[in-house]
């Protein structure tokens, strides 16, 4: 059985929420565009990402706090669905279940892990998300295993801003340099980290953009590997 080995450098750690705690480093974009089209839905990739940030930010607009992961999802899906002139309402229900389906099987995977690292350190979500992110988290059983919950549309500030991590620094007690923050997106969850003064731990499925350069900055593949690297670090 893997063990925890506490750094002894580190007190905290930090998590992104989509992509990093529900997929192993994949976009909710990215994988959302991959079961539209597994379900025939043709349309190109700059058609679908225009749509899907229209529902985006129709949502974060409205600041829908009690809507959990399945409602949020299936709602998400909704507004692509009527931004591109979609009807097939037995389709829209296929896609977000499959979507939902997969982000269950990862957070099931993740919370033995989150529950180990527990054990030796602070834990908490620094997420850009609708301003549900505590329901999402009731829902999924990722509010047990932390300490604290940042959602961006509750404290007005978005990754890479320092501010959003300056609450959960705050919140946790912890200074920068003390805390690590692991997520998929290098510019908001890497960067933002990095010019915070803290560590960063990308979690990636191996597509990262080669011009942009991370020195200095674990990569894993999955939460699990968590375990060994925060003994090193």
């Amino acid at each position: 059985m893997s063990m925890v080995f506490k750094s002894a450098s580190k007190d905290a750690i930090f998590f992104d929420y989509g992509g990093t705690l529900d997929a192993p480093g994949i976009a909710w974009k990215e994988r959302f565009f991959s079961i539209y089209k597994k379900y025939g839905v043709n349309i190109d990739k700059q058609t679908f990402t225009k749509a899907f940030y229209r529902s985006d930010d129709s949502l974060v607009a409205e600041n829908p706090v009690d809507l959990n992961l399945t409602q949020i999802v299936h709602e998400q899906v909704a507004r692509v669905f009527k931004s591109l002139g979609i009807a097939d309402m037995a389709l829209k229900e296929k896609i977000a279940n499959e979507f939902l389906v997969k982000s269950f099987d990862n957070i099931k995977k993740n919370l033995p892990v989150l529950r180990k690292l527990k054990k030796d350190f602070r834990l908490g979500i620094i997420s850009n998300n609708y301003g549900n992110l505590q329901a999402i988290c009731n829902e999924t059983g990722l509010s047990s295993s932390m300490d604290i919950l940042i959602d961006s549309n509750l404290v007005g500030s978005e990754k890479p801003h320092p501010e959003i991590f300056e609450k959960g620094l705050k919140a946790l007690k912890v200074s920068p340099d003390r805390a690590v923050m692991v997520g998929d997106n290098v510019k908001r969850d890497i960067y933002g980290a990095l010019q915070m003064g803290m560590k960063a731990i990308l979690i990636s499925n191996g597509d990262i953009p080669s011009d942009i350069p991370i020195p200095d900055v674990p990569i894993i593949k999955n939460i699990e590997q968590l375990i060994q690297i925060m003994g090193e670090i």
